[in-house]
């Protein structure tokens, strides 16, 4: 006990067990005792949990029996108990895993459907925009239907994101649109009691990153600020900034190298961090929450983030005055960011013909009047079968196959192995609303592209053409 609590044998004899133990769970303990001492019967306690003197918890599993005088009278008590605190840790961490596996499988059924949806909200309100006269209101209207359908749409990637079904996409990136649209989302959810300050550049700052990965930085360093401050009052503040490094970096970063940062520092006026805690908040599962109020994962990812970007994450706290996080993240060379490619006047057009595939009605004739708009002649067909015996009945009339992947009776892959035993040359286009990971290059079916649903008509009319202009060239 010694060993498990962190006390001195003089500091443990006959301490109160209320100094190691709960209220409740040293009314616990009683009961027990009782119990072995009424019955004779030992007793097994499992995840027994105790106080060390540093305050911190662990678990033991116990084992308590009676000892007997030679008369069989009751003198006193006898046990063991072993520290289980890693392997709770690691019952914990495997549960977890096992959450995260079951919401990973339901995020890829809820993609599959939400960006079905999403991606014929999109298509009807781009095509009604073309309709609208920009300067109306109702133009402006359905601009903003446009907008909210790509925000949704980037959700639902980080969902995907998070629940691990999802690649990374690491690009040129600017923070400072991006983290003004983080805040926005963040300060509707907070307190009107918090004061929330925004204190960001206007440089442009352009990381090598994730999009989706450098919001949930700003979000979860943001909302561990906001629950950090007790009864809700405080200032939270944000500040975006670049900053240059030279060559005594290496001091006080060692794995930073000298040259262009932008800094992102996240503070707050809560209660600080324990000095004996703030080596161990990055640790996975670590909290200093109560029960159910935390799953200590949020700073773990950050300080995974962060890690993969080649930046660094510092803390500076003080109990009673609040927390301060910096974020150093490396500054490209590109000097421009890649921004969504999502008007373009120009689109590439063609007379070519298409055979058109998705189980959905509305779907189909939304993506037929995108395409016959840019020139194209559209076979459209809801139904796998159909569609494979339309294409079998006159293979030359059509010039590419454009297939959802999820469809009854035949899957878009099986569809597209079909109709290139027929004709190997026509190219395929495989849509899905989930990204799970295929090799569109696979001998027996080689898919010429994959798009991820909702598809903007901006990338769906480029992929077209560069597939058709190189099905020409090998002809």
């Amino acid at each position: 006990m010694c060993q498990i609590l962190g006390y001195s044998r003089d500091e443990l004899m006959g301490i109160d067990n209320r100094q190691y133990m709960s209220e409740q769970n040293a009314g616990r303990a009683l009961e027990i005792f009782n119990r072995v001492y009424r019955t004779g019967q030992s007793h097994r306690i499992y995840d027994w949990e105790v106080i060390k003197k540093d305050g911190s918890l662990c678990y033991c599993e116990a084992w308590v029996a009676l000892i007997r005088d030679p008369d069989g009278q009751p003198v006193g008590f006898r046990g063991i108990a072993r520290d289980v605190t890693g392997r709770k840790k690691l019952e914990a961490q495997l549960r977890h895993a096992q959450q995260m596996e079951a919401i990973g499988t339901l995020a890829g059924g809820i993609a599959h459907d939400f960006n079905n949806i999403l991606f014929s909200v999109i298509g009807y309100t781009e095509l009604s925009l073309e309709e609208v006269p920009k300067e109306t209101r109702l133009h402006q209207n359905l601009s903003q239907v446009m907008e909210s359908g790509y925000r949704a749409k980037d959700l639902v990637k980080q969902i995907l994101t998070i629940s691990r079904q999802d690649e990374q996409e690491l690009k040129p990136i600017s923070i400072i649109p991006l983290g003004k649209e983080a805040l926005k989302m963040l300060r509707s959810t907070l307190p009107t009691s918090i004061e929330f300050r925004e204190n960001i550049c206007s440089s442009q700052l352009v990381v090598f990153a994730d999009p989706t990965q450098l919001h949930q930085v700003i979000l979860n360093l943001a909302t561990n600020a906001k629950h950090a401050m007790p009864n809700e009052s405080g200032v939270l503040e944000v500040t975006v900034k670049p900053v240059s490094f030279d060559e005594s970096v290496g001091k006080k970063y060692p794995d930073l190298e000298p040259g262009n940062y932008a800094r992102i520092v996240v503070s707050d006026t809560g209660t600080g961090i324990p000095e004996q805690y703030v080596d161990r908040i990055f640790e996975p599962y670590f909290t200093t929450r109560e029960k159910g109020e935390g799953t200590g994962l949020g700073l773990s990812i950050v300080h995974g983030i962060v890690k993969g970007l080649k930046g660094h994450i510092a803390v500076y706290s003080k109990p009673g005055k609040g927390s301060a996080f910096h974020v150093y993240l490396p500054l490209t060379q590109e000097s421009r960011a890649v921004l969504p490619d999502r008007k373009d006047k120009n689109l590439p057009t063609g007379n070519e013909s298409i055979l058109l595939v998705d189980d959905e009605q509305p779907l189909v004739k939304m993506q037929q009047q995108i395409l016959e708009g840019l020139g194209y002649r559209v076979t459209p067909a809801v139904s796998s079968l159909d569609a494979l015996e339309t294409f079998r009945s006159a293979p030359d009339q059509f010039d590419i196959l454009i297939t959802d992947m999820t469809i009854p009776d035949m899957t878009g892959e099986n569809l597209a192995k079909a109709i290139k035993e027929i004709r190997p040359d026509v190219p395929v286009i495989l849509c899905t609303g989930f990204s799970r990971q295929i090799d569109i290059h696979r001998e027996d079916i080689k898919i010429e592209a994959l798009l991820t649903k909702p598809v903007d008509k901006t990338k769906m009319a480029k992929v077209i053409r560069r597939l058709l202009d190189e099905a020409k060239l090998k002809k």
